[in-house]
């Protein structure tokens, strides 16, 4: 069985042995520098953690599931441009390292070139790999758009918001896994036990980052503590403050939560202070908790040897235990 560590080692090797285009250095230089800057590789990594479950030859595996995470930093180029956020991973992001203009076009770039990863799987599983990866991009693009919808609305509920999130980040989290198992050998019963495993450990990381958002330490997170809360962002913590509040405690969340021209200490305080009052963090933390247990309850289920499991469970533990 593979560690994390190693199969992260392969993950950061396959990258750096990409072939790119070599005729406009302008076009591949943020590409580089975007899958330089670090992050978990965590997409890449279960998707090799879930081949692993089922055979011992992951080699055939690497390329493709390196796609994925080629895609799903061109999807962060973009967010970042939306969401105008300037860091990523305590780096510059890369519209503000150039511009707007190169972030959007070498981010499409980097689609296609994960696409020519994908390419390159097994014969036999190549058109099972595509719809699941195609399927998966569809909805990352439908969660984002929800997103966007959201801005642009007073109140939202709960599950809409789960749904959304669960579209735009478990969806592709669910993917991995499943195409790791497929690649793996996997039989149906457990290519849909681990994809389950994989959409709730998707739930559990969104939450978890929401809340890292407000209360976590940009030296750990890699953003700017409070981010969302000053750009008017909706997460869970906003949903569920909005639906636990009073009137004047939720006037009160609404006239500062994301208001121009604020101070943002400030803002961020005042926000954070209305959490506390109405348990947000801790309501955040179980049901980040609920969806990780619920993970693992899927996993336990896999029909492979408990020890073949280790791996992929010390990896859930570690995220649901990320520090603040």
């Amino acid at each position: 069985m593979f560690s994390r560590s190693e199969l992260t080692a392969m993950v950061n090797k396959a990258l750096v042995n990409i072939p790119y285009n070599r005729e406009s250095e302008r076009l591949i230089e943020p590409v580089r520098y975007v899958l330089s800057i670090g992050g978990k590789r965590l997409r890449p990594v279960l998707a090799l953690m879930a081949c692993n479950l089922f055979t011992d030859k992951i080699d055939d595996a690497l390329v493709p599931v390196t796609g994925l995470e080629i895609f799903h930093n061109f999807t962060l180029v973009h967010d970042d441009i939306m969401d105008n956020a300037s860091l990523r991973r305590g780096q510059a992001a890369v519209h503000s390292k150039w511009d707007v203009n190169q972030a959007i076009l070498s981010g499409d770039v980097m689609a296609f070139i994960a696409n020519e990863c994908f390419l390159q799987s097994p014969p036999e599983s190549l058109q099972k790999v595509f719809r699941i990866f195609n399927k998966a991009a569809v909805e990352v693009c439908v969660g984002q758009q929800l997103d966007m919808n959201y801005e642009k609305v007073g109140i939202i509920h709960q599950d809409e918001y789960l749904r959304m999130i669960e579209l735009k980040t478990a969806s592709l989290i669910a993917a991995s896994v499943r195409i790791g198992a497929l690649l793996g050998g996997a039989g149906d019963r457990d290519s849909d036990l681990v994809f389950e495993f994989g959409r709730n450990l998707g739930l559990a990381f969104q939450v978890q980052d929401d809340l890292l958002d407000a209360y976590g330490d940009v030296k750990i997170f890699g953003k700017t503590s409070g981010g969302d809360i000053v750009t008017g962002k909706k997460t869970y913590l906003y949903v569920r403050a909005m639906e636990l509040a009073g009137p004047e405690l939720k006037k009160k969340l609404q006239e500062v939560y994301g208001i121009p021209g604020g101070d943002p200490e400030t803002t961020i305080k005042v926000v954070t202070g209305i959490y506390d009052t109405l348990n947000i963090k801790k309501l955040t933390e179980n049901l980040a908790k609920e969806y990780y247990d619920a993970a693992l309850g899927y996993l336990e289920k896999v029909s492979v040897p408990a020890d073949r499991k280790k791996g992929i469970i010390r990896l859930t533990d570690s995220l649901n235990s990320r520090e603040q």
